[in-house]
This record gives C-alpha cells, sequence and structure tokens, in this order.
C-alpha cells in the first residue's frame, strides 16, 4: 500500500502488523501531520463478528485516559476515517522514544469495493530506536480478574479428586484415531531445538555431554541436564512444576514435593505411556505477514480466531495447540536475547483455552516480554493454565521445521507424538516432539 493514497491519507511506510491488521505511517494532507493507520485484512473485511468485535475494541480505546493514547475524535464510513497522530510531541519520528497514539479507523477505498479497512489502532506502538513494537488493544487483566478466575475457571475435581491428568483425559482412543487419520503421507518433523552444550546468554544451563569410554570397539557417552526447566531444553512440564497458595492441580498439596524425594504425585511418570493427538499449529507471524512477532507482543482470542479463519482449521477439545510467534527464526537473524524477551499469549487468552479444552499447549517461550508497566508477572498464564486449568505444557520447542512442513502443504493439522522419559518423582523430561503429516 505504499505510496497510495486513502482519502487525504498518504501512505508511507508499513510500521508492522499488529492485532489483526497492518499498521502504516500515512501523512494527513489536510492537516499537515504524521498519523498512524491500521489496515483490516480483506479476507476479515466482510466479516460481521470481527466488525462487531473492533467496534467493542475501539470503545474500550475510547474509555481509556491516558497521554499516550489519542481520543477516537470521529468516524467516518465512506472515504477516511479516525486516525491519531503518532506523536504530537516530537518530530523525529523514526529515533522516538515516545509512546505512540491510538485510533478506531474505518475507511472504504470505493464505493463499490468490498475491501474494507477497519480497527483499532493498538493502545501502545512503541518506537524504539526506529523499531515498532506492537502491543494488544485489550487492556490489562487485573490481579481481581486472575485471582476469581482460579475458581470460576478451575477445572479442579472435574475428573475426579483424584485425578492426575488433567486435560489429558480428553485425549480419547477416538481422539488418537482422528490424529491417526491426519498422519497422510508419513512425513515426520521434530519439533525439538538441539540440545546444546554451549553456555550463552539465552542459554545459562546448557547440557553436559562428554565422551566417557573410547576404546577401538566402542565408545559410550555421559549425559547431564542440570535445568531441564530451562530456557536452553524443549521440555515437558509436569503438575509439580508450579503451585498456587501451597497447592498444585487438583488441590494436591505442595508438601507431596520435596527436594529428598522429588513428586510423589503428579509426576512426569503420569505420562509414561506417552501422548498421541491431534496437533493444530497457530503460526501468529504468517497471520501477520511478518519472518516474526517483535519481543512484547502479546497474542489475543483475536489473533487466534483470525488464524483460525484464515488457516481453516481451530483446536478441539482433547488437541494440542502450538502456539509460533517466531523466536527461532528472530534468532538466526538477530542473534540471541539475553533478557529472555519474547512475544506471547496475552493473559486475556485464560478463558479462551478454558473454553477450547485443549489437551496440551506447545510454545517456544512462556509469557510475552518486555511487558507493560502494572502488568501480572510473567509466568502468570503459563501457571495458571499448568495448575488450575489442568493442561500440561510442553515448552522451548521450535517449531521453524514445522512453520516450513505445514506452508508447503497449507496444512495445519497433523499427528503428534510426545514421549517424556520415564523419571521416577520427576517435575518434567526432556523430549522429542515429532508432528507427522
Amino acid at each position: 500500500m505504499t505510496g497510495q493514497t486513502i482519502a487525504h491519507y498518504r501512505i508511507t511506510a508499513k510500521l508492522g502488523a499488529g492485532g489483526m491488521g497492518e499498521v502504516y505511517r500515512a501523512h494527513d494532507t489536510k492537516l499537515n501531520r504524521d498519523v498512524a493507520v491500521k489496515v483490516l485484512p480483506a479476507a476479515l473485511s466482510n466479516d460481521a463478528e470481527y466488525m462487531a468485535r473492533f467496534q467493542r475494541e475501539a470503545q474500550v480505546l475510547a474509555s481509556l485516559n491516558h497521554s499516550n493514547i489519542a481520543a477516537i475524535s470521529a468516524e467516518l464510513t465512506s472515504h477516511a476515517s479516525a486516525v491519531a497522530e503518532l506523536s504530537s510531541m516530537t518530530t523525529d519520528f523514526e529515533g522516538s522514544n515516545t509512546v505512540a497514539k491510538g485510533a478506531d479507523m474505518k475507511i472504504r477505498i470505493a464505493a463499490h469495493s468490498i475491501v474494507l479497512m477497519t480497527g483499532v489502532m493498538l493502545a501502545a506502538i512503541a518506537l524504539t530506536g526506529g523499531r515498532v513494537c506492537a502491543q494488544s488493544a485489550h487492556p490489562l487483566v487485573t490481579q481481581a480478574e486472575y485471582d476469581r478466575w482460579q475458581t470460576e475457571l478451575s477445572n479442579w475435581g472435574r475428573w475426579g479428586k483424584d485425578d492426575e491428568l488433567g486435560t489429558l483425559n480428553l485425549i480419547t482412543p477416538a481422539k488418537r484415531k482422528q490424529a491417526l487419520a491426519a498422519a497422510k503421507e508419513g512425513f515426520t518433523v521434530s519439533l525439538a531445538h538441539d540440545a546444546n552444550a554451549v553456555k550463552e546468554v539465552d542459554n545459562p544451563c546448557p547440557i553436559e555431554w562428554e565422551l566417557t569410554t573410547d576404546r577401538p570397539e566402542t565408545v559410550t557417552g555421559r549425559i547431564a541436564y542440570p535445568c531441564i526447566h530451562g530456557p536452553g531444553t524443549t521440555h515437558l512440564d509436569s503438575f509439580a512444576h508450579m503451585f498456587f497458595d501451597g497447592k498444585m492441580w487438583n488441590g494436591y498439596s505442595r508438601n507431596l514435593v520435596t527436594k529428598q524425594g522429588g513428586a510423589a504425585k503428579v509426576s512426569i511418570m503420569t505420562m509414561k505411556n506417552g501422548i498421541v493427538t491431534r496437533g493444530v499449529l497457530y503460526d501468529i507471524p504468517k497471520l501477520k505477514g511478518v519472518d516474526y512477532l517483535e519481543p512484547g507482543t502479546r497474542i489475543s482470542p483475536e489473533d487466534l480466531e483470525a488464524w483460525e479463519k484464515k488457516a481453516g482449521v481451530k483446536v478441539a477439545p482433547g488437541d494440542a495447540l502450538i502456539l509460533r510467534w517466531g523466536k527461532w527464526a528472530r534468532r538466526a537473524k538477530l542473534g540471541p536475547l539475553a533478557g529472555d524477551e519474547a512475544a506471547g499469549f496475552d493473559n486475556t487468552v485464560i478463558p479462551w483455552l478454558k473454553k477450547r479444552d485443549i489437551g496440551l499447549l506447545v510454545w517456544e517461550t512462556p509469557g510475552y516480554l518486555p511487558q507493560p508497566p502494572g502488568d501480572l508477572t510473567r509466568n502468570a498464564l503459563h501457571n495458571f493454565v499448568l495448575e488450575i486449568l489442568g493442561v500440561h505444557i510442553l515448552d522451548r520447542a521450535d517449531l521453524e521445521a514445522l512453520s516450513e512442513a505445514a506452508a508447503q502443504r497449507k496444512r495445519w493439522e497433523f499427528m503428534l507424538t510426545v514421549a517424556p522419559l520415564p523419571i521416577p518423582h520427576g517435575t518434567g523430561s526432556p523430549v522429542n516432539p515429532i508432528a507427522m503429516f
């Protein structure tokens, strides 16, 4: 769209993708100012449900009272829209540290065009050193909401007071047969990142590996994982990994996990027989037309449902939801991030996950970083999903090969198998998950 003129807004550059559309820098030729314009993809422009959502989001944004958020001044339904100055406080747009302002907008290119561009300008588009970091338009989940959800959304007791499987109960024989049906070609892809024995800024606790025997007729080796739950290892979390007020999944006492004895309940041994289910990839960078999301990007329920419309597939009860934001693609291009910065689910996704009843959650990183002021802790969603919803988490996956294989086939569902090591009393295990198309 760069170079095009819509009403009196001349599009000068694409800033990036955010929410359910693309964000452009434009010049308001009437008022001689720079503005931000967000455009809804054509695929969603004729969808009444998404139109209604944008209206609701606009109302949320309009209700915010903050110096860094512009008020919505108007909504036009023909050729123009309400747009906001990117910054009324700086002239150095590209290098500004000023937080941009936002607005709702609605633009129709021509009277007979079905392409309707509509959207909520995100609540914060941070312009730091010329880099755009798009944030969710959703207000932050409050501590009060989070606390209330621990009762309202809890799955404790759903499968009985002695249950140790959580939503793995939803992976029934019928679900496994459905997963087998998705393996049409027999083509397999690993979701694991290579084990790394080198200490790096994003791998502070590397594996230990060495050959212990080297004779003409044989060699033997030794491997150790000092940090099974660390950022350098693709691993599966058991419910004995995190706690809420002295309790873990299904109300089991935190005292059942000790440093000396490990986990007496809900250990990794509950998954010794493996996990076989239907996997569904949510490739959010492909939704937004970018190679990867920027750290701090909050992925909303609307993003997930926009991807479902684009891909033509959605998770069902017992499925594995696999979320890609592009960590490894970004690392390959720009290098490692010392602070484990990441994109991730917005906390408003928690009720959405409860409703979808997924059997397993797979992602590259837990949470998003950097976080806006006043937010919950980074692991708020991770801990809630694991211990309150009872969804096991497969953490630190490498989804680049999976993304490529799925895109080549234009098929985002497959059979997923996960086999943890049978570690008695273990709180987690390294894994090499396999997707089969």
